[in-house]
């Protein structure tokens, strides 16, 4: 198990000098060409839990150590060791002899070993006195930046605290069942058959007891059913697309949102992104679904170089954001975004929902989308957006009846649960 050690070690450190996790980790795993599927799979879920809980483990270094580790590898070793000996349930005496012998293959310096020994072994024996003295430092309790929590708990003075402990969960892994080649209800028996545990949210949602690779479930190949997250399922069925309306979809990679699109009505669709790498990912999962759809690259906010000069009557803008609503998917999002971020992607969301409400036709509507719970990217930027636009108006939402209580009808924030992530849809129609 040293080995995941080592490889969870080596993508933490990488986050922490700002690569994404995902790259970092398939650099390291690169690196070892005969590593095992199992081993690659607890490198994954080490290098996860490490960071989703590296304010409270780097907390306990600050305490545990005379002076900062300028050694990088053996720096995400103990985070990773310390947040096993937290919430792994591996026997504690295990996760310390595997750190010394990841410490011992990673390492060239003869101190490493001792190092890492005795400071693991001072957490287990200080533990109750470490761990009490996080009562007063926030960003260790939470595991956040104090600079998130405190925006948190002043736009959500009831919930902050709620939010936070759920973005520290395991995500669930929710299905979208194709409406066109069935129901909830029938592919959830399929399930229960097949010895999958689910249950159903709202109408065309089920969400699994515990997450399984797709290849286990049934007809997924043949696109019956998607992994999307419930509280992104409301994005299609929000737009209220007709059939043989024209619709876009901007900024629409890997997809999800516009397969959901095309299974609700046959309608013309363009689906916009501008990473090609990204829109393959799009054209791979309508091949899957066996959905037709014209995709483009290009820039959203620049539509001049993409677009035919023919109005859409819907559009669905699922804008760039911090992501702060999806933060237990991407964990390392806490630590790479900084406060200052916000007000670029602000920015950046205000220029895509100008130009694209040049594209909308006369009556049509579009549907503004973030998976933030930052007011800067969503109300506020409306509330602006509609001081700017006189032909503008905000619709009430309205959802199924499966759906219906999940968010305010005029003030469309989603905040994060047990059950989906967080999200933000605003509905706009061209009066």
């Amino acid at each position: 198990m040293h080995i995941a050690q080592q490889i969870a070690a080596q993508a933490v450190s990488q986050v922490l000098a700002g690569r994404n996790l995902a790259v970092a980790l398939e650099s390291a795993v690169r690196e070892r060409p005969r590593i095992e599927a199992q081993q690659r799979a607890a490198a994954q879920d080490l290098s996860y839990g490490a960071l989703r809980f590296y304010g409270e483990s780097q907390a306990l270094l600050d305490r545990l150590l005379e002076k900062p580790l300028t050694d990088a590898a053996l720096h995400g070793l103990l985070l990773v060791a310390l947040y096993q000996l937290n919430h792994d349930q591996a026997a504690a005496h295990t996760i310390v002899d595997q750190a010394v012998s990841a410490a011992s293959a990673s390492s060239r310096k003869p101190w490493a070993k001792g190092l890492v020994n005795g400071v693991l072994r001072n957490f287990l024996r200080q533990r109750d006195a470490l761990m009490s003295a996080f009562a007063a430092d926030e960003a260790a309790r939470y595991s956040y930046p104090q600079w998130w929590i405190d925006k948190l708990r002043q736009q959500y003075p009831a919930h902050w605290q709620a939010m936070l402990a759920v973005g520290n969960m395991h995500p669930p892994m929710t299905l979208r069942v194709n409406g066109r080649q069935g129901q909830a209800l029938r592919y959830l028996d399929e399930l229960a058959e097949a010895g999958i545990e689910a249950r159903t949210l709202g109408d065309q949602a089920l969400m699994l007891e515990r997450p399984l690779p797709v290849d286990r479930l049934p007809g997924f190949a043949q696109g019956r059913v998607s992994v999307q997250d419930y509280g992104a399922q409301l994005a299609a069925v929000l737009l209220d697309a007709r059939s043989g309306q024209r619709v876009l979809d901007a900024c629409c990679a890997p997809g999800g949102k516009t397969g959901h699109i095309l299974e609700l009505a046959d309608v013309d669709l363009t689906a916009v992104d501008s990473d090609a790498l990204r829109l393959a990912r799009t054209s791979s999962n309508l091949e899957r679904l066996g959905l037709p759809a014209r995709l483009v690259t290009g820039d959203a906010a620049n539509p001049a170089n993409w677009w035919d000069d023919v109005p859409f009557d819907r559009i669905l803008a699922d804008v760039p954001c911090t992501a702060s609503g999806i933060v237990r998917r991407p964990v390392d999002i806490k630590w790479l975004r900084r406060e200052a971020d916000i007000a670029a992607f602000a920015r950046q969301q205000a220029a895509i929902l100008h130009s694209l409400w040049q594209l909308l036709a006369k009556g049509g509507k579009l549907l503004y989308a973030t998976c933030s719970v930052f007011h800067e990217e969503n109300q506020r930027q409306i509330d602006e957006f509609l001081t700017q636009q006189a032909d503008a108006t905000q619709l009430p939402l309205h959802l199924q009846s499966g759906e219906s209580g999940l968010i305010n009808q005029q003030q469309g924030q989603l905040r994060p649960c047990a059950e989906h992530d967080g999200f933000y849809y605003a509905l706009l129609q061209k009066i």
